[in-house]
């Protein structure tokens, strides 16, 4: 006679067991957690610097290249470090792109001093950029380029191109980058110059301080740190669980400071004025033409997205001159669009097809 799954039976008994056990080793590894002193191994993708300009550093990841065309990966700058791309090995975007036979360089814009407070938005785009674009150039002996920005990283990859169309880019890709603001989100409504005077912040504090980054992203979300250790709790028994939340809480932590004069102008010209998205937008004196760009290009956006909402990413699409564009939506938000366990998944293979079938 064979037992039958109910409350009372041998698989219901079984259940329990399991349950107990893992909760036992949930006591165990949070133990462990609290008393651990030693930080998680990040960022351990192999590479090498090819250049570097003050603060910001150029890095290509070693792997056998079976495409033609190198990726430029420029993630945002401020707010946090890009170790978000390169977590675990098993867990790590650039790592899979390497694997996917591309030839990968990030750019790494450094942590920035009271001493980097001079330094604008329109530094970054029309300067550091583009010279950090022709080093990757020579460095791969490349005629171009492909351009991936994420999240700030895409307004200002955008920026870059369209102040710079002889510049040689084979393909553009905004992975969860705001560039129409009047879809801004919380952010929008809080850095309304009706209620926010950046004028008076910038000279007050020099910069925009990691605490102060910080807890504008708490704020985003104030029960985050309730449903992560709710999260953290129940999957707790599971030792692989925990590394990844162990890596990704070393990166969540590591807020660091917005240079004055970058903050001033992000968030005068972009999140009040809009000017990316109306075309009037001018960085040292260049005029920033987004129908300009007329390279392939793949928008993906995150459905849940409460930086950067679908709706702002997407414009993109509408603003551009090219005629090879995609757009796609994926679940998630906008941390998990890219690092989270279902990145693999959902995101990276979508980014790597996209690109191999154009380069």
């Amino acid at each position: 006679m064979s037992v039958q799954s109910t409350p009372g039976g041998e698989n219901a008994w079984s259940a329990w067991q399991t349950e107990i056990e893992r909760t036992m080793q949930r006591v165990r590894n949070i133990g462990e957690l609290v008393a651990e002193s030693n930080e998680p191994a990040v960022g351990q993708s192999p590479r090498r610097e090819v250049y570097r300009k003050h603060k910001a550093r150029l890095y290509r990841y070693e792997g056998e290249a079976r495409h033609e065309t190198p990726v430029l990966f420029v993630p945002n700058l401020g707010i946090s470090r890009p170790t978000v791309f390169d977590l675990l090995p098993q867990a790590s975007f650039i790592g899979y792109m390497v694997e996917q036979g591309f030839p990968f360089y990030l750019l790494d814009w450094g942590v920035f001093g009271p001493e980097d407070d001079h330094l604008t938005f329109a530094d970054c785009a029309t300067r550091i950029l583009p010279r950090m674009g022709r080093k990757l150039l020579a460095d791969a002996d490349a005629e171009a380029c492909s351009v991936v920005g994420y999240c700030m990283g895409a307004p200002l990859a955008v920026s870059f191109l369209g102040s710079h169309p002889d510049f040689p880019v084979r393909n553009l890709v905004n992975l969860a980058g705001p560039i129409d603001f009047s879809h801004a989100g919380l952010f929008g409504c809080w850095l309304d110059r009706r209620y926010f005077d950046v004028d008076k912040l910038v000279d007050t504090m020099g910069q925009m301080p990691a605490e102060m980054v910080q807890l504008g992203f708490k704020l985003l979300r104030p029960t985050m740190d309730l449903s992560t250790g709710l999260n953290l709790w129940w999957n707790a028994w599971n030792d692989r669980y925990l590394e990844g939340y162990k890596a990704l809480q070393k990166w969540a932590n590591g807020y660091v400071p917005f240079p004055g004069e970058f903050f001033r102008q992000w968030v005068k010209d972009f999140y009040q004025e809009n000017r990316l998205a109306q075309g009037t937008l001018q960085l040292n004196g260049r005029p920033v033409d987004v129908g300009s760009i007329t390279c392939p290009l793949l928008v993906v956006g995150a459905r849940d997205d409460n930086i950067a909402p679908p709706a702002g990413v997407r414009a993109l699409v509408d603003l551009v001159g090219s005629r090879d564009k995609d757009y796609m939506e994926l679940p998630g938000g906008h941390i998990s669009l890219i690092a989270g366990r279902s990145a693999s998944r959902d995101c990276w293979p979508h980014v790597a097809s996209w690109l191999a079938a154009r380069s």
